[in-house]
């Protein structure tokens, strides 16, 4: 039995996501998921913790029981409600060696840096400049970030530390609720780079990488939508059904200027091409919707299609994965 599965026996999931008190909390991801991401981790006894997205308390408790009483677990979270339910549910068991605070997670929390291990639960813009700066020299961060500027374009990326620089060692599928600066309630809208919205008379928005080109009234980005919900051609995927994360990672990595991400129905998300004027997506149904049978936009999305199958829709492991350094930290992108 792993360290992780062994901590899990001791730590009781249901105690902190169906806490009587509170109640069943949303801000949750599923426990094969958090083990997985802290096996990855790699936790020791006596290590000094960092974890961002506080949620339930549970995947903080899980820290606390690897990290032993020798160690420390720092917790994070932008809502106050979930961060006192936490402390309160830890205190309830004993754990000593863990606190929570109100705080948003990409600045870190220097107070109690260096930390030989964080992990994070919400997915900031790119690998922050503060994480890195506040872990200790060979280090570990498992995190998920982005690999486009849209939404719901992400892995899960371990990474290590060595001389104040990060160094991908591996991406894992996965992803998790975009940081925010303010506790989110809508969980059904993307909390990053959405460009516009509807929310009559059904609730629909779309993002675009292209979204420097356009005005501050948003007038591609509301075109584009109104283009994809007003009288859309609509096709199968001839290929038949769509593998969502082998998709959207290989539309990523395209790092393709007109790459664009929509939600036009409830519980389906949406990738293609797009520009002010011509639009196209296929949805996690194999749904294709575009502005017209000949549109230029159409021709793309088909080519990069062919491309994926002819790749052999392959997994989002099997991507290469690098950093470009920027202001306020790196962003994480994949090629083959």
């Amino acid at each position: 039995m792993t360290a992780v599965a062994d901590a899990a026996t001791t730590v009781p999931e249901r105690h902190y996501t169906h806490h009587g008190g509170r109640g069943a909390t949303p801000h949750r991801s599923n426990p094969v998921v958090i083990h997985r991401e802290i096996t990855t981790l790699d936790v020791q006894p006596g290590m000094n913790i960092a974890e961002f997205g506080t949620g339930s308390g549970y995947s903080g408790a899980l820290l606390a029981e690897l990290a032993g009483p020798t160690g420390t677990v720092t917790s994070l979270d932008i809502d106050s409600y979930l961060v006192k339910w936490a402390n309160l549910i830890h205190h309830e068991r004993g754990l000593g060696n863990i606190r929570c605070h109100v705080a948003d997670g990409t600045a870190g929390f220097p107070d109690k840096a260096p930390y030989d291990r964080v992990v994070a639960w919400c997915t900031p813009p790119l690998l922050p400049k503060a994480w890195v700066d506040q872990v200790a020299d060979g280090g570990l961060i498992v995190a998920p970030l982005p690999i486009a500027p849209v939404p719901n374009m992400t892995v899960v990326t371990k990474v290590r530390v060595t001389g104040g620089q990060p160094v991908v060692e591996a991406v894992f599928t996965g992803g998790y609720i975009e940081a925010t600066a303010s506790p989110k309630d809508n969980l059904d809208l993307p909390g990053r780079w959405v460009d516009w919205e509807k929310r009559v008379p059904t609730p629909s928005w779309i993002s675009i990488a292209w979204r420097e080109q356009d005005d501050h009234l948003h007038t591609g980005a509301r075109s584009t939508l109104d283009l994809l919900l007003k009288d859309a051609h609509t096709e199968p995927y001839a290929a038949g059904d769509v593998d969502w994360p082998s998709w959207r990672t290989f539309a990523a990595h395209l790092a393709d200027p007109q790459l664009t991400m929509a939600g036009l129905t409830p519980d389906l998300w949406a990738i293609g091409h797009s520009t002010p004027a011509t639009a196209a997506v296929i949805q996690q149904d194999g749904t294709i919707l575009a502005d017209c049978p000949d549109s230029p936009s159409l021709a793309a999305l088909r080519g990069w299609l062919t491309a994926w199958e002819r790749a052999d829709r392959p997994a989002p492991e099997t991507y290469a994965p690098s950093f470009v350094r920027t202001d306020g930290g790196w962003h994480l992108r994949l090629s083959r």
